[in-house]
């Protein structure tokens, strides 16, 4: 049973450049993507109590996330850096849930199988900040989220599989797929985890 996915189309030379060149910017919104993706977790939970195999999961999820942002926290306070006023919404994560379904099983399978794209990509993404850094402990930070994220990213499709028919689930994966790469390939390159 394959649970992770192939995307579609790899992040540019140009985003890794960018992130690079105004890392603090960067560490700010990778903050905000640790917060709202506890919150996904919890969001599920919240949304689908009914769903009883998966809960534990996505509070141990929350939990990790949550963990991450502190540790992202950790680093900006020692760079001298300050949290965002607000968090800002991500036209990444908006343009992919403008796609999905409306009904109820079809937007949970949706919503699932979104989470296991949008953590794929982090996991694509970390890797690359992973390998761009001079400094060895950002190397380590950033190659163990990658690690975590890849891990998530797999999570979401076997929460998906609990609910759904494996054909379905598949192919409706292979469709996010195209969708995520369109989107990705629309959006303006700044210095931001998506």
């Amino acid at each position: 049973m394959k649970l992770n996915l192939d995307l579609a189309c790899e992040s540019s030379q140009e985003w890794i450049d960018c992130v690079m060149s105004d890392f603090n910017a960067f560490l700010q919104d990778h903050a905000d993507c640790e917060r709202k993706a506890s919150a996904m977790a919890m969001s599920f939970v919240a949304k689908y109590p009914n769903r009883t195999e998966i809960i534990p999961e996505l509070i141990e999820t929350a939990i990790e996330e949550l963990e991450h942002f502190q540790q992202v926290y950790d680093l900006l306070k020692n760079r001298g850096v300050q949290l965002g006023h607000q968090i800002g919404e991500d036209p990444y994560v908006k343009a992919l849930i403008k796609r999905c379904h409306s009904g109820r099983n079809e937007r949970f399978m949706d919503r699932l199988l979104v989470a296991s794209v949008v953590e794929t990509r982090g996991a694509e993404r970390f890797r690359m900040v992973s390998e761009a850094q001079d400094d060895p402990i950002m190397h380590r930070f950033y190659k163990v989220l990658w690690a975590s994220e890849a891990k998530h990213g797999h999570l979401f499709v076997k929460m998906a599989l609990n609910y759904f028919e494996k054909e379905e689930v598949y192919k409706r994966l292979e469709w996010w797929i195209v969708q995520e790469a369109e989107i990705l390939n629309q959006l303006e390159i700044r210095p931001a985890l998506h």
